[in-house]
């Protein structure tokens, strides 16, 4: 997506990056959202959210809120592609000393929370310490954030506080950290323990949003989450929240505006430059969100101009794309389609802690590799995804750094060859026609589904899959947050799950099968010695053919302990009403409706 980086970022000046950025216009603290209350952006989540504080949430959903309320050091830029890293509340890309270890951020002045009671009537200004402290609570063990990941291990001097905590059962914000520190009220440094290319790109992503201490110690729950008053510096507050239902946002009155001034990376794009150059933004004052879970609920909503914009997928597709392109009955209406391959991955995995499918013995392996082979990812993309995927056969997308489109995986696919595996390892056939283990136990696979239709056809997908290799399989259904806390707790046998680009660079993939990150990004509980090891060793390797023949022996790993199955990845088909102006769906940002305008 952007293998062009510039990664210099202690040469670019501010004069060059002010050219190329949006969010960091020129403003001044008096200014007021130029949003108008009477243009209201319908849209819709096809899954409930889990809720609104950025170190409590790891889900997509819960994202499209965090990125309009909370605010990074950094965003991307809106048309740029490959996508372009730029300032959001900092005035610049970082200084980065020489040895790569010690970054230097600059804070703009006069950026200002949105007002709450718990400021008393006075203007809260954004500073350096909001953010040592935003990400202190990334990682404080008590909160067991899903987030800490980002910064896990990366820190100076981090590592010995959170000892402590751990055991004193308390995380002590106040003591000084030698590698996180606010040397001035708008000046942030942050020492890392080894040099990491990635690094802004992670203080960009929607967890690494600023939150006010005050904020969240009022507000906190038991688990010490301020999930329902989310107050930020963003262009948008949150105004009513029914859980699983709805969501309205209301623009920031006191936002700082700025002009949209984004430049055309393609033919298409020039066309939203002529609509979109100029204006002051935000321009849409309410964004009502509705959660539907049915997707022909969505459709029908969209189908009678009660949504402006909403998210095509499963049996959708056919609804509204021939030969990935809109339905010419649609364009005569004026529908408009957004369409791109999502830097995504779409996976399966078994739980490497589970007694029945997990461990590393050979009769371990083997299972997992038998459910692997008996499963075809062309058939279910041509049958769930309607031939609106494209299969993958590495960790690491297209349109991500470090991706290798000459890869090709060892696991074939092969009913035959999977039932022959499990006889060699004495999975026997009982007499009820199903497969026992080894010890003569029945042999049982739950798989963790959603309560939607199209979680249901997965299983159902899967159901007859092992059917094939007479492996008996039960599901186990549950809605999407409970089955999001369930897999992060290592509770979880057998689910599919997917993962969207958090950073343009392999790294966010290659993370997700990484030891340490069990219980965050790590849902298959892996831990296998020899990958963790070269992912150690990548992590201090700039992008290049040396970390990507890494990358493709971690991939073989994989393939020989086979604790996942890769699947697809997506095609993302945004459709809008024609009263939308200068929509496009952008490979990282969740949402997109501080960028774009509607007609009233």
């Amino acid at each position: 997506m952007k293998d062009n980086f510039n990664r210099k970022f202690k040469h670019i000046g501010a004069s060059v990056l002010f050219a190329s950025m949006a969010l960091t216009a020129t403003m001044n603290v008096d200014a007021k959202s130029p949003a108008d209350p009477n243009k209201v952006l319908r849209y819709v989540f096809p899954v409930a959210e889990t809720g609104f504080d950025p170190a409590g949430t790891q889900d997509l959903y819960s994202a499209h809120v965090h990125n309009s309320i909370f605010e990074g050091l950094y965003t991307y830029d809106y048309l740029a592609s490959p996508a372009k890293l730029v300032p959001r509340t900092a005035v610049a890309l970082p200084e980065v000393s020489a040895d790569g270890l010690t970054y230097t951020f600059k804070i703009q002045k006069g950026i200002f929370f949105a007002k709450d009671p718990v400021f008393k009537g006075k203007p809260r200004e954004l500073t350096a310490q909001d953010y040592v402290y935003s990400y202190k609570r990334l990682l404080d063990p008590s909160l067991h954030s899903p987030n800490s990941w980002l910064l896990d291990g990366k820190v100076a001097g981090m590592d010995s506080v959170l000892a402590d905590a751990k055991k004193t059962g308390k995380f002590n914000y106040d003591r000084p950290v030698e590698g996180l520190k606010a040397t001035d009220r708008y000046t942030l440094v942050i020492k890392l323990t080894q040099p990491d290319q990635n690094f802004p790109m992670l203080l960009a992503h929607q967890p690494a949003g600023a939150v006010a201490r005050e904020v969240i110690e009022h507000y906190r729950d038991k688990a010490g989450f301020a999930m329902k008053n989310p107050v930020g510096t963003g262009p948008y507050v949150l105004s009513k929240w029914v859980p699983g239902s709805r969501i309205i946002l209301k623009a920031n009155p006191d936002f700082r505006s700025y002009i949209w001034d984004f430049k055309a990376s393609t033919p298409e794009d020039q066309k939203i430059v002529d609509a979109m150059k100029g204006k002051k933004m935000p321009q849409i004052g309410v964004v009502d969100i509705q959660v539907m879970e049915e997707g022909q609920s969505r459709w029908l909503s969209f189908s009678k101009n009660e949504t402006d914009l909403f998210i095509l997928d499963g049996d959708l597709v056919v609804q509204a794309i021939q030969d990935g392109k809109l339905k010419p009955e649609l364009a005569k209406k004026g529908v408009q389609l957004s369409r791109i391959l999502d830097p995504s991955i779409d996976y399966h995995y078994w739980n490497m802690r589970n007694p029945v499918v997990g461990g590393l013995t050979k009769d371990k392996i083997a299972l997992r590799r038998a459910m692997a082979m008996a499963y075809s990812a062309d058939t279910q993309i041509k049958v769930l995804s309607k031939g609106d995927a494209e299969k993958l056969q590495y960790p690491i997308p297209q349109g991500i750094v470090g991706h290798d489109p000459n890869y090709k995986s060892s696991i074939p696919y092969s009913v035959k060859a999977a039932n022959l595996l499990l006889d060699r390892y004495h999975y026997k056939v009982g007499a009820d026609g199903w497969r026992t283990l080894p010890n003569g136990e029945p042999l049982v696979i739950e798989m963790t589904t959603g309560n939607t239709a199209r979680s249901q056809q997965g299983a159902e997908f899967w159901k007859k899959t092992l059917d094939n290799i007479k492996i008996k399989m039960t599901t186990k259904s549950m809605p999407f947050a409970e089955s999001l806390k369930a897999e992060k707790q290592c509770k979880t046998m057998f689910k599919a799950s997917a993962w969207v680009a958090d950073y343009p660079d392999a790294d966010n993939f290659m993370q997700l099968f990484y030891g340490k990150n069990i219980h965050a990004t790590n849902n298959g509980c892996m831990k296998i010695p020899e990958y963790d090891r070269l992912y150690e060793q990548t992590q201090k390797m700039k992008p290049s053919p040396e970390r990507d023949a890494l990358y493709r022996k971690m991939a073989r790993i994989m393939e020989v302990y086979m604790p996942v199955q890769f699947a697809s990845s997506r095609y993302r088909n945004a459709l809008a009403q024609p009263r939308v102006i200068g929509f496009k769906k952008h490979p990282i940002l969740p949402s997109e409706w501080m960028y774009f305008d509607l007609k009233k």
